[in-house]
């Protein structure tokens, strides 16, 4: 018998609401129902669920229709970098870096030390995640993942697993996650790890015997510098270098990625002029972002910027984390 059986967490799910938003027109109720019953089939057979226990749980989830407008926009996708930079690189959020970095500056120093990832990425990837943990996403969890796992056929396969995951999760860390809140996305805590990711990467760092990503802040640095420094960060390492393009480039103008295709002795040889002490042999890559509705600004990107789109799978998030590090920093240091 499963020590952990989903079934004692049902006198919890009292307290839930079971009403489930009524479907708007794009939502196929009788779709909904049948990826439902599969996913409780899979986890029963898969994982040893209690069907009844589980079964309840997931009928008190919402499907939301604003997780649904929501992630059909993200801002990665729909924002221009000039209007995106905006959003993070601000004094607010600047001046805000600074005071979270001094407030637990013996704690980020000693993560950073031990995880081999600069002070100054972890405290920004924070302040980009939640504005150092004043937004942590308004969203239940169980209900944003369960609309994306049942209702968003686009993405249902990713989902569906991060659905599993969190469950899991629940059983793990205890059935007061069945409450947590997120984003849209099902993502959680200042850091907003997705569910697998947290059971991959969360750190207990205080020895308390929870992994607390919510007011814990020695767990969420250790988290973070963690998610990095297993992703392969190199400490001291810069993730891009503004970069110009020659009038006599070879080629076309670059087309952005998260993979590094490119060498920086062949960038240089093809036209782009940069300052970088990585090796010729060095990976990199081209990348351009709009610097106004009719300009754009050229970088490179280096083996860290691969790294920061393993966190986020964004060229403008990840141009954005390490500038925002870069000026977190400078203030810091004044």
């Amino acid at each position: 018998m499963i020590a952990t059986r989903i079934a004692r967490f049902t006198s919890l799910l009292l307290l839930c609401s079971a009403a489930v938003v009524p479907a708007a027109a794009q939502v196929d109720s009788d779709a909904v129902n049948r990826a439902r019953a599969a996913f409780i089939d899979n986890m029963v057979s898969k994982h040893d669920f209690d069907r009844a226990a589980l079964g309840e749980i997931l009928a008190g989830a919402q499907i939301d229709q604003r997780v649904l407008d929501a992630i059909s926009r993200p801002a990665e996708r729909v924002v221009p970098w000039y209007d995106y930079r905006k959003i993070f690189m601000n004094d607010g959020r600047i001046q805000g870096g600074v005071a979270f970095w001094r407030e637990h500056a013996d704690t980020i120093a000693a993560v950073a030390e031990e995880h081999g990832v600069d002070p100054a990425m972890i405290v920004a990837i924070v302040g980009i995640e939640s504005l150092f943990g004043q937004r942590m996403g308004s969203y239940r969890v169980l209900d944003s993942l369960s609309t994306l796992a049942f209702a968003y056929p686009r993405r249902a396969s990713f989902f569906s697993s991060e659905l599993e995951s969190f469950l899991l999760m629940v059983r793990e860390e205890g059935p007061q996650m069945l409450e947590v809140l997120g984003s849209y996305a099902g993502a959680m805590g200042a850091g907003q790890f997705i569910p697998s990711s947290f059971r991959a990467y969360a750190v207990d760092a205080d020895g308390d015997g929870r992994r607390d990503l919510w007011q814990n802040w020695a767990d969420v640095v250790a988290s973070v510098a963690n998610y990095f420094s297993v992703h392969g960060w190199r400490r001291g390492e810069a993730a891009f270098a503004p970069a110009a393009r020659s009038a006599g480039a070879v080629g076309g103008e670059p087309e952005n990625g998260l993979t590094l295709d490119s060498t920086v002795g062949a960038l240089r040889t093809s036209g782009y002029e940069f300052e970088t002490s990585l090796a010729p042999t060095a990976q990199a890559r081209a990348l351009k972002y709009e610097q106004t509705a009719d300009d754009w600004e050229y970088w490179v990107g280096f083996h860290n910027y691969h790294v920061i789109t393993r966190y986020n799978r964004s060229e403008k998030y990840a141009l954005a984390a390490f500038e925002l590090s870069q000026a977190i920093e400078r203030e810091y240091r004044k």
